[in-house]
């Protein structure tokens, strides 16, 4: 499951939601359609900006307006050859990054349409929709409910000893119950992602958990006993909160960690099992069962994925077999000695994963671990967001498709959509055509790519069935609201997962959201993605593995050898798959510029940035990489934003070229490496 908020909510904040998950390209519709209006106006657009403006400087509002924020953010000081990053971000602030400053305008935008007065046709998808932002915003109801709602649903768990009212733990059937109608996973993740060897063909995949404290494995001891007593003190409050008795709570939180702390210790990191070729291991339920026979398997996955009919032999991919078989170990133990302390760990699970909805005691609680956990990762205070970005957020999330067509009807033309088009059409030309020159790869390989690229179809802004009122209605007919705001969003979350599972029953032609308003070289960026298996050790036996490997490894000794700002790091393994998408981006995105170039005159500049048309191209694709460096998430597969800027340009000759580098600075190297 995904987030209960947004990728920008604290993980105080989160609920478990299906639709992160990558292969549900389809669940990214909103997340495109929220980045992509005011983006058309800036950016590697200014191509299509500039070809309306004439063949004198572009005075129009938008133009003004572009050129405002690139002298606002940009600082001309900067020798551009050396540090491009300070050349178009010098003065760019975390807060200004530019495709979080134009999601929020955008949120903006859809707060106005949930909050006009609109009569809609009752149990449709925008009426729900609408209520569903209303009961979100009624703080009011929500403090009065109290911690109610959660208590009902503890017992229907069988309760906890914490609490007094307890039945003994019949292990998998609350396992079933967390996983099936909470989206809770205690102890492993489960969810459909693409097949290793068929990316359009979906899959049970188990995955280890993800941990709502932010450990890393590298990490000082000193600070992850801290971080530990911090958390420590946050369960405390929780049980706590929902009546417990203080020496219980205190006695069931304090093994709860330490079920978190082993689990954790169980963890390989992702480099090490992608060098050992175990990061997609094909088995069957009957075999997962021999590895890790604590789990019912077949019952808990049978729930889970309803209406998917499962049986013993259905294959499955496991991402860590070892951490499976000593986390079933562990269950085993702590079912014959500790029973009722595993029955209190899952369900402080669930309290913390669904704390969001609950009330103001539970949000403060959480604020206060945010920030002393902050505090201690030496990273900077979150600013307070608004509840009703809040709320923006978790409407979009369970009434995606819906939200998006309301938003598509308001803000966007025809023109727009052809401009979008056009775009997207320049980039997937481009991309084919460097795929035949790839030295790399062999000539069925290419044929396949190729064939591959061409196939993909483009889906203007809503799904279809979004915007007809009777389809959505019917999506939707399972959502119940009410009468708390936490069981609405229980209910939510359950329609969600089963529209997602009955997506793959009912599969239809492959579609790809395209983003109106991203760059070029976003556009080609995400189109790469479709290819990450053929970089991957063994992902592509046919191809010239020699010519492979040493285009890997000259990659990443060139983003090795930038340097970075104090206090910045990044894992060069984690981060690899993206910077190859990041550099073969952009050089897509400018071979469609320049073809584009051929055809078309009239080509205009931005007044008072003494800028060259393919000058601002460079400096509009650093723009969307405009915030302040930050340490790295251990988790995060992109590179710090200075690497992402310098990384690709230094890659391209024609911006060294166009910028008038000496040979040998830092952003025109003697030599330069071509994966895409």
């Amino acid at each position: 499951m995904g987030t209960l908020w947004s990728q920008e909510s604290t993980p105080e904040e989160r609920l478990p939601v299906e639709g992160s998950r990558p292969w549900a390209v389809a669940r990214r519709v909103l997340t495109a359609i929220l980045i992509l209006g005011l983006l058309l106006c800036f950016s590697v657009l200014l191509c299509y900006i500039f070809q309306s403006c004439g063949p004198c400087p572009c005075e129009t509002s938008v133009c003004l307006d572009l050129r405002d924020h690139y002298l606002a953010s940009g600082n001309t000081s900067v020798a551009p050859c050396t540090d491009f990053f300070g050349f178009a971000c010098g003065r760019a602030k975390e807060t200004n990054n530019s495709f979080q400053q134009l999601a929020t305008k955008n949120k903006n935008r859809l707060r106005k349409i949930l909050e006009a007065q609109n009569f809609w046709h009752p149990g449709s998808g925008e009426e729900k929709a609408f209520q569903f932002y209303n009961s979100c915003m009624d703080t009011r109801a929500i403090e009065a409910a109290g911690t109610g709602p959660l208590r009902q649903v503890i017992e229907e768990l069988g309760g906890w000893r914490i609490s007094g009212k307890w039945t003994s733990l019949n292990f998998n059937r609350t396992l079933r119950l967390l996983m099936s109608q909470y989206g809770h996973f205690p102890f492993f993740r489960a969810y459909l992602g693409p097949h290793p060897a068929s990316p359009h063909t979906p899959v049970i995949q188990i995955d280890q958990p993800e941990f709502d404290v932010p450990l890393k494995q590298d990490q000082e001891q000193k600070i992850y006993a801290q971080i530990f007593r911090e958390y420590l003190t946050y369960l405390n409050q929780l049980g706590t909160l929902l009546g417990g008795d203080t020496s219980k709570v205190q006695e069931h939180s304090s093994l709860s960690i330490s079920i978190t702390s082993r689990l954790f210790q169980f963890l390989r990191p992702l480099e090490q099992r992608r060098a050992q070729g175990k990061l997609f291991q094909m088995v069957t339920i009957n075999q997962l069962k021999e590895m890790a026979p604590a789990i019912d398997w077949l019952s808990c996955l049978q729930a889970t994925f309803t209406p998917m009919s499962l049986s013993p032999s259905q294959s499955l991919v496991v991402h860590d077999v070892e951490y499976l078989k000593n986390m079933s170990q562990l269950v085993e133990e702590m079912l014959l000695k500790q029973r009722d302390f595993l029955q209190s760990h899952m369900i402080l699970g669930l309290v913390v994963t669904l704390s969001p909805a609950l009330d103001s005691q539970f949000q403060e609680a959480r604020r206060k671990l945010s920030q002393k956990l902050r505090e201690l990762t030496e990273q900077p205070p979150m600013p307070a967001r608004p509840r009703w970005m809040k709320c923006v957020e978790e409407t979009g999330t369970f009434f995606e498709p819906t939200l998006a067509a309301l938003f598509v009807r308001e803000a966007f033309g025809p023109s727009t959509r052809s401009a979008a088009m056009e775009l997207f059409t320049a980039i997937r030309d481009a991309l084919i055509t460097r795929l035949r020159n790839l030295p790399w790869m062999n000539e069925e390989t290419k044929n396949m790519a190729q064939d591959k690229v061409a196939q993909l179809q483009v889906e203007m802004g809503a799904s279809e069935w979004a915007l007809k009122p009777e389809l959505a209605r019917q999506e939707y007919n399972d959502i119940q609201l009410g009468p708390s705001f936490l069981q609405s969003v229980l209910s939510c979350v359950r329609s969600l997962r089963a529209r997602i599972v009955q997506s793959v029953l009912q599969p239809c032609p492959q579609h790809r959201a395209v983003n109106f308003g991203a760059a070029g070289s976003i556009m080609a960026h995400e189109l790469l993605h479709i290819f990450y298996q053929l970089l991957l050790p063994g992902g592509c036996p046919a191809c010239d593995t020699h010519a492979l490997q040493e285009a890997r490894l000259c990659l990443k000794r060139h983003y090795a050898a930038f340097p970075l700002p104090s206090g910045t790091s990044f894992n060069d393994s984690l981060t690899f798959l993206e910077n190859a998408a990041d550099v073969g981006g952009l050089a897509i995105a400018l071979q469609a510029y320049s073809k584009r170039l051929l055809r078309h005159r009239g080509e205009t500049v931005l007044p008072s940035l003494d800028l060259s048309p393919q000058q601002i191209f460079f400096r509009s694709y650093a723009q969307v990489m405009c915030r302040e460096p930050s340490p790295q998430d251990s988790h995060d597969t992109h590179s710090p934003p200075h690497l992402r800027v310098h990384g690709p340009l230094s890659s391209t000759p024609a911006f060294a070229r166009y910028f008038r580098c000496a040979h040998g600075a830092l952003l025109n190297p003697s030599s330069r490496c071509q994966l895409w």
